[in-house]
């Protein structure tokens, strides 16, 4: 059976696949159709945190499988409630409430749409509703429309003209122009503490803290989309907490990592007090503004609140800042010169290539080039940008793992 040819023939094109048919997994490897080995240090894109197939959550997903898959959320079901309880007592730690998706994209079409109901709450001075919101250039929201057009990366945008309007992108990190982009349209800011997708980049606490600082003195809300960093990957539960801890956000989107491999999405809103003075921000999404067929189903909630339960006992946040600290110590021993810089935070890090010295072929990239080559020796990586290679290994990946992946990394960039 040939698994390419029937995807050629019956599967939209949406994805540059790369020659490798996945068949099986277990901890930090796969395995392909022909039987060989690989260390994933790709993770579904930062998904699987606990690896493939933990047993913690097989058993989860088995249990719940034979007991209940989904009923729909006209209901109450007990592993929803335990997983809103688990998220917001031991990982945000601030009060609130949140609404469940099936993908971040989703959940950060729940954000937009939450503040364009804070913009018809508290609109501009002539009674006008506000709902700009601005975003921040090589972001990435997603790919419905709704995040599609938050995100600021015009490659992503071209051929679905026209956008959703209200939405403006403003360089990353650079505090000055700041307030003078706002317009009395403006009811938001809406950010990746650290960008995935647009290259690894991580906010500086100056650029976080001027952010909430304009969000109080202009009645703004400061939303972080946590999609990719959050819960744990980098080092703490919240991504924006390593870098300004003493920020409080006014919403957050999270998918991926959350579930250990099921596809669930979420957002939470803060319960503070709007500045009429009376109404809680979480209380805006009410009954009837928002829903989901699938989002919050018994069975993928039961396997994100193992998930989640077991990040937190083990500790697995700290045990990526301290494995951070080595990989960088180890990279940066190499002193490579096709290795320009080092960026992230955890374990989402990027390793920024000089593509002067990358030698490719008309359209590939300098890190597609290498994420190929490391493919053939037996690892997988997957780009973030085009001379950026991203290292998003499972929470617990072990050191011998880590020393593992960094000879084959080494072996390939030292040739260059």
């Amino acid at each position: 059976m040939n698994i390419s040819q029937i995807f050629e023939d019956h599967v939209m094109q949406t994805y540059g696949r790369f020659p490798l048919t996945l068949v099986e997994g277990q901890g930090a490897r796969v395995r392909d159709d022909a039987g060989r080995e690989y260390l994933d240090f790709c993770m579904g894109i930062a998904v699987c945190s606990l690896g493939h197939c933990h047993p913690r959550v097989v058993s989860a997903i088995q249990a719940q499988a034979a007991k209940l898959t989904h009923v729909s959320n006209l209901y109450f079901t007990e592993p929803q409630g335990l997983l809103a309880q688990e998220m917001n007592e031991n990982h945000i730690g601030l009060p609130g409430k949140i609404f469940f998706s099936n993908s971040g994209a989703e959940a950060n079409d729940g954000l937009i749409k939450s503040a364009r109901r804070y913009g018809h709450l508290r609109p501009q001075q002539d009674g006008k509703p506000r709902f700009e919101v601005i975003t921040f250039k090589q972001s990435f929201h997603g790919r419905t429309l709704g995040s599609m057009a938050a995100t600021g990366q015009e490659k992503i945008q071209q051929g679905f003209d026209p956008m959703l309007p209200g939405f403006r992108y403003l360089p990353y990190n650079d505090i000055e122009g700041l307030e003078s982009a706002i317009s009395p349209e403006t009811v938001a800011f809406l950010l990746e503490p650290i960008q995935g997708e647009g290259g690894v980049n991580t906010a500086t606490k100056e650029f976080l803290d001027a952010l909430a600082q304009l969000c109080e003195k202009h009645d703004l809300l400061l939303m972080f989309d946590e999609v990719q960093a959050g819960f744990g990957r980098c080092g703490e539960s919240m991504a924006w907490r390593t870098i300004s801890p003493e920020i409080n956000p006014d919403a957050i989107s999270w998918a991926k990592g959350m579930g250990g491999g099921v596809p669930i999405g979420a957002f939470w809103l803060s319960d503070r007090i709007a500045s009429d003075g009376k109404t809680k921000f979480s209380s805006l999404m009410g009954a009837g503004s928002h829903g989901s067929t699938y989002g919050g189903n018994p069975l993928v909630c039961s396997a994100a609140l193992e998930t989640l339960r077991e990040i937190r006992e083990q500790n697995l946040p700290y045990q990526a800042k301290e494995h951070e600290k080595y990989i960088r110590e180890t990279i940066t021993s190499w002193g490579l010169p096709v290795i320009t810089e080092i960026r992230g935070k955890g374990l989402l890090l990027g390793i920024s290539l000089n593509a002067n010295l990358v030698k490719t072929e008309d359209g590939e990239t300098p890190a597609l080039k290498v994420v190929r080559q490391l493919i053939q020796r037996g690892l997988l990586l997957v780009p973030a940008g085009p001379e950026t290679v991203r290292l998003l290994p499972p929470l617990n990946v072990t050191r011998s793992e880590i020393d593992e992946a960094l000879a084959l990394i080494y072996s390939t960039l030292s040739e260059y």
